[in-house]
């Protein structure tokens, strides 16, 4: 009697996974058990705190989280930012994919592909899960307008972006870069100063605002403290092991409380504009010597094969050195951006309003001063820095495959 061998079932690229990088041995088998026992009892946790907690300190104070002490009357300024803040975002993706798919037909490469709204909803998922939670507890149509209108005008801008013809480029870069002066004008218009921001607003402009003042200035030290004038070069020493050396809260006290007694009445500044100057100092510090770690990566033979074709040095380091250097730089630089955004939060020991300092107001309040209401605090205040430092490194790592860092 003949015997039939029935064909083996296929076996799906899941099940093979899972037996190759779980139950390969006995001891993945048993880490994999004790790993799935602790997530899953995390995730029933999870679920029963959301299940059982009460969010009205989070619905009633959710203008505190975001703008802190912005005027109520006036947050139409801060939705027009907004608005203008996606048109900028959008308008500069589209430039550089533009700028990008031009080279490529230049080169007869392949013109890089179009980020779909799928894929770009899966890079930024965890800063959409923050505005989806905030829109969640509004009790007011106006944000969730604002951010759908912000989110319809940056997907225009970018198409503009695409398809602007190259002898319209600089303009538009132009007005890209003209956006973020508008939107600070809008929020500040009528008197409205920096010292009456706060919230998530002030922890997101202490962090832009000091990454775009301390990266050129670390750039500037990093290159004075390879520079042969002994006078640059131990004035940059100094600047940088002297301010590497103190806590950033330090600076932040002697910005606040000590940076008026130096300058006349009449000239000094505002409290915020205090503590984005110790920042930027503090900050700036740190990049230089990630910068010159950097350059310490550059073989030496190109700087050599540079003189041997005539450049000059700042043409050797503006063409050659500085791009291979900053682009070695990259995981440190964005870690030390990483760092710069949580170390916003200390803002609140000097006393201005930040989101932290929010969910310290909110406790105190008379509705709310109940023991137990900072396990609801808290944990916003912790997913909105969790989403802001996991999407700056997952596009970090993108960057960084885009590039090759790490490969020859």
């Amino acid at each position: 009697m003949a015997t039939v061998t029935l064909p083996a079932r296929p076996r799906t690229e899941a099940v093979l996974w899972i037996r190759k990088n779980l139950l390969s041995t006995p001891l993945n088998v048993l880490l994999t058990l004790l790993l799935g026992t602790a997530v899953g009892g995390a995730i029933i946790a999870l679920v029963g705190f959301i299940a059982d907690a009460d969010f009205t300190i989070l619905r009633v104070n959710l203008a505190l989280f975001v703008v802190g002490g912005f005027p109520r009357d006036q947050l139409w300024r801060v939705a027009t930012s907004l608005g203008l803040f996606g048109v900028m975002t959008g308008l500069v993706a589209g430039l550089v994919w533009s700028g990008a798919a031009a080279r490529a037909r230049e080169a007869g490469l392949p013109v890089p592909p179009r980020s779909s709204l799928r894929q770009i909803a899966r890079r930024f998922w965890p800063v959409g899960l923050v505005v989806a939670v905030c829109l969640g507890l509004t009790q007011t149509l106006g944000p969730t307008i604002s951010v759908v209108s912000a989110l319809v005008l940056g997907v225009v801008a970018n198409r503009i972006g695409q398809a602007v013809p190259h002898k319209w480029r600089r303009w538009m870069w132009l007005l890209a870069l003209l956006l973020p002066i508008v939107a600070y004008l809008t929020l500040t218009m009528s008197g409205i100063g920096w010292d009456q921001w706060g919230g998530l607003q002030l922890n997101l402009f202490l962090t832009m605002a000091g990454i775009v003042f301390a990266f050129p200035l670390g750039i500037l030290l990093a290159l004075g403290r390879r520079s042969s004038l002994p006078a640059i070069k131990g004035i940059s020493v100094a600047f940088i092991e002297l301010v590497r050396g103190v806590p950033l809260i330090t600076l932040l006290l002697l910005g606040v409380f000590a940076l008026g007694f130096f300058l006349p009445l009449e000239l000094r500044p505002s409290g915020v504009t205090r503590v984005l100057v110790a920042i930027t100092l503090f900050e700036s510090a740190y990049i230089a010597e990630v910068i010159r770690g950097g350059f310490q990566a550059v073989p030496p033979g190109q700087t050599e094969a540079a003189a041997s074709l005539g450049l000059t040095a700042f043409q050797s380091t503006r063409s050659i050195v500085m791009p291979q250097a900053l682009r070695a730089t990259i995981p440190a630089m964005v870690g030390q951006f990483i760092s710069l955004f949580k170390d916003t939060t200390l803002v609140a020991v000097v006393g201005f309003p930040d989101v932290l300092a929010g969910s310290g107001f909110a406790n105190t309040q008379a509705a709310f001063n109940a023991q137990g209401l900072a396990r609801i605090t808290l944990p916003f205040v912790a997913l909105i820095f969790w989403a802001g430092c996991y999407t700056m490194s997952r596009e970090a790592k993108r960057l960084e495959r885009r590039l090759g860092v790490g490969e020859r």
